[in-house]
Formats: structure tokens, C-alpha cells, sequence
């Protein structure tokens, strides 16, 4: 059975769609391909991010801070959904993505914009990555109820 595929998208694509995109991949079992994307990228992964992920031993292999418009290149994977996880990735005009994707949103503030010490600016990841975290498996849910 071919996998789903997904597209996280933020601005940055260093926090939100990195632990999006890691996330289901841990998650999906194999059912679910994901990728992660920005309209700005930084061009780098957070690392309070990778340090949450690693923590629950999911795996950063592979993950990068890169345009959604590698995505949008012949040869590209071909997404099954698009979802943007942050306001003003939603509000942007995207790319046209090839088999027009079924598109979502979950508002989640960026916890990379949180200023403070390190135990304040962690709390906003933890926060931002359980509430990731609980859209994805609502998401999983239904996509195990809607599969053949």
C-alpha cells in the first residue's frame, strides 16, 4: 500500500514542520510519508527542537531547513495533504502542488520566537511539540478510519 504523503509547512521550517514532519514519520508506522517545508526558510533546524525530538528518541536523521519550493520541482513527491502550522504560512499564497492536495492548518505560535532563559524558551517547544503532537494522532485517527 502506498504511503500517505504529507507537507509541513511554516515560515522558518526549523521548528514546527520539523517536529511535524519527524513526528509522523515516528508515528505513521509506514502509513505516512511526511516532509517539512518554509516559505523563508532559516536554513537551519532548531536545536531545541532536535533536542526534543532526540529526548523521545525520534529520529533527526535527514531533517533540514529548506524551501517549499524544492517541492514544487518535477519529480517532487506528490502530496495526498498539505498542512501549514503556522498563521503566516496559511496566509501565504503557496505553490501550486501537483494532484491538488487537501489542505489543513493548525495555529501553533512559534516557540523559536519565545525570549527568555533556556527553561522558559524549552517550555514553549514542549508546549508547541504536544500540541503538534496531538493534532498529528487526530489526524492518524482519521486517516485510519477513511483507509480502504
Amino acid at each position: 500500500m502506498k504511503p500517505i504523503t504529507v507537507l509541513f509547512l511554516c515560515t522558518g521550517n526549523s521548528a514546527r514542520s520539523i517536529m511535524s514532519e519527524a513526528y509522523l514519520n515516528a508515528k505513521g508506522g509506514g502509513r505516512f510519508a511526511a516532509y517539512s517545508a518554509g516559505s523563508r526558510p532559516t536554513g537551519a533546524v532548531n536545536p531545541l527542537a532536535l533536542q526534543l525530538l532526540e529526548q523521545r528518541s525520534i529520529s533527526t536523521k535527514g531533517l533540514a531547513s529548506k524551501s517549499w519550493n524544492e517541492f514544487a520541482k518535477p519529480g517532487a513527491p506528490q502530496f495526498n495533504f498539505v498542512i501549514t502550522v503556522c498563521d503566516s504560512a496559511a496566509a501565504e499564497s503557496c505553490p501550486v502542488w501537483p494532484g491538488h492536495p487537501s489542505r489543513m492548518h493548525f495555529s501553533i505560535p512559534d516557540p523559536a520566537a519565545v525570549e527568555g532563559d533556556e527553561a522558559r524558551k524549552r517550555e514553549a517547544f514542549e508546549h508547541a511539540f504536544s500540541t503538534l503532537a496531538a493534532h498529528i494522532d487526530r489526524f492518524v485517527s482519521a486517516a485510519a478510519i477513511q483507509a480502504p
